[in-house]
């Protein structure tokens, strides 16, 4: 197996990534990270089916994640480059090579930023995130690989940082979170093109990666080569390592928010959570805080939207302890102090 096969292959097991018999719609968009992806898990599954050969007596001794794994590909065109028709042919073309079921869909991303009134990066996010869902429902799948590699996971962090993060925003990108997968996280940009120049995969490149519209490429290509050049030239194994150590620290920190969740939680439905309003203003500021966002993310699935302002402002309604009080950080949801309890209630 190709030595960045293997790293790929270590992040798998150490993160628990895929598991045996799997179905896995891989999002190719025909880049190098995606096409190194798709190369090294279609080596992966050939490894343990080649009988006879060492390897696969290894298999059968220590059975691999990828046994009984299937695959597919989805390939989104955004509408936005030239050469975007190229792309979607490429990843077809090597997919039939290959075997692979491939799909694909032709979204007016700008159209569809401008409808939504959000920015066509935003636009371009959730439109290959709805259609990978959509592949997934449609093969039965259950899990979505994404191709982010260690130098996105960087950026992440460092534009995190510049708008104010709290440490969870310094984790970076995560390995894993629900269905979505990313088995390249622990890759660095240049073993990932070193690998598609040696399997001659001849990967589709971005011109517009290249361009400072956008701040995360003002990062990848301002930022970062002045860091390296002028202060560290292993900035991103630096922050890879400060990232690890957030990680470790936040599996901490939600272990104990988990726990006093127990505790304080007095209701629970599909609509609304009630906690112990004495036993919450006794945590601390950190768990309070958490809990906020927690009760909150139980509720809607996810905290979007929820500033800092919003939770200092319910951190304190809860410390005030007068009844029958309430905020409305958004139109989706209401924080009701009243009887020694609090409600976080789903606006319908």
């Amino acid at each position: 197996m190709d030595k960045l096969e293997e790293k790929i292959l270590a992040t798998i097991k150490r993160n628990d990534l895929i598991g045996q018999n799997d179905k896995i719609v891989l999002g190719v968009s025909g880049g190098p990270d995606s096409m190194c992806m798709l190369n090294a898990l279609i080596n992966m599954l050939k490894t343990c089916q080649e009988e006879p050969s060492p390897v696969a007596e290894t298999c059968q001794r220590e059975p691999s994640p990828m046994a009984g794994v299937e695959i597919v590909v989805a390939h989104v065109n955004h509408m936005i480059r030239e050469e975007a028709a190229d792309d979607e042919n490429y990843v077809r073309e090597f997919c039939a090579q290959k075997n692979i079921d491939f799909y694909s869909k032709s979204i007016d991303v700008q159209k569809f930023a401008n409808n939504s009134k959000i920015g066509v990066e935003e636009a371009g996010r959730n439109a290959r995130y709805d259609f990978f869902d959509e592949v997934l429902e449609k093969t039965g799948a259950n899990k979505i690989a994404i191709a982010h590699n260690m130098n996105d996971k960087i950026e992440t962090m460092i534009m995190n940082a510049m708008r104010g993060t709290g440490i969870s925003g310094l984790k970076g990108i995560e390995a894993k979170r629900g269905r979505y997968i990313r088995p390249l996280i622990d890759c660095k940009r240049d073993e990932i093109e070193a690998y598609c120049e040696e399997n001659n995969l001849n990967p589709r490149i971005d011109k517009t990666n290249f361009e400072n519209d956008y701040t995360r490429n003002k990062i990848r290509n301002i930022v970062i080569p002045y860091i390296k050049k002028e202060f560290n030239p292993n900035i991103i194994e630096t922050l890879n390592r400060l990232s690890e150590l957030v990680f470790e620290e936040e599996d901490y920190i939600d272990k104990q928010v988990d726990k006093a969740y127990g505790n304080l939680v007095l209701e629970e439905s599909s609509n609304q959570i009630v906690l112990d309003l004495k036993k919450f203003n006794c945590q601390e500021k950190v768990i309070k805080s958490r809990l906020v966002l927690y009760n909150i993310t139980r509720l809607f699935g996810t905290s979007k939207g929820i500033e800092k302002i919003h939770i200092e402002d319910i951190i304190k309604l809860c410390g005030n302890n007068v009844g029958n009080k309430y905020l409305t950080p958004n139109k989706k949801i209401k924080v009701l102090v009243k009887n020694h309890k609090i409600y976080f209630i789903k606006q319908i």
